[in-house]
C-alpha cells in the first residue's frame, strides 16, 4: 500500500471529471481489502461494474463495507478504530462520496505499512 496525498486526490477527482475518482475508488478497494486480508475479496472491477449498473446504489453498499474492512484493519494494526461506516453510508446516500473517500484514504494512511511518498 501507498499513502496517496488526500488533497491531490480530491483536485485530480474534480479536475478530471470523475475520472481520477473510479482510479481513487479502485485503489482504495485494494488497498482495503489488502490490510483487512480478506478472504475472496469482490475485485475492483467488478465493484466499479457493479456501481455503474446499479447508478451508484452498489457504490453506497460498498461505502459502508469499506468501513467494515478498515475497522477490521485498524483492530488487526492495533490502532484505534472509528466505526465509520454509518457515516461513509450517509455521505455516499447524500452525494458526498469524495468525503468518504478522503476519510477512507485517511485511515490507510495512517497503517504503519503504508510507505510514506
Amino acid at each position: 500500500m501507498k499513502a496517496k496525498s488526500i488533497p491531490v486526490c480530491i483536485i485530480l477527482s474534480i479536475v478530471t471529471c470523475g475520472i481520477y475518482g473510479i482510479y481513487w475508488f479502485v485503489t482504495l478497494h485494494n488497498d482495503a481489502n489488502n490490510a483487512s486480508q480478506e478472504q475472496n475479496p469482490t475485485s475492483a472491477g467488478v465493484a466499479v461494474l457493479l456501481s455503474i449498473v446499479t447508478c451508484s446504489i452498489y457504490a453506497m453498499y460498498w461505502s459502508y463495507k469499506q468501513g467494515e474492512k478498515l475497522d477490521k484493519a485498524c483492530t488487526m494494526r492495533g490502532l484505534p478504530t472509528n466505526n465509520r461506516s454509518v457515516i461513509y453510508l450517509v455521505l455516499s446516500i447524500f452525494g458526498l462520496s469524495i468525503v468518504a473517500y478522503a476519510l477512507m484514504q485517511d485511515t490507510i494512511n495512517k497503517f504503519p505499512d503504508t510507505a510514506q511518498q
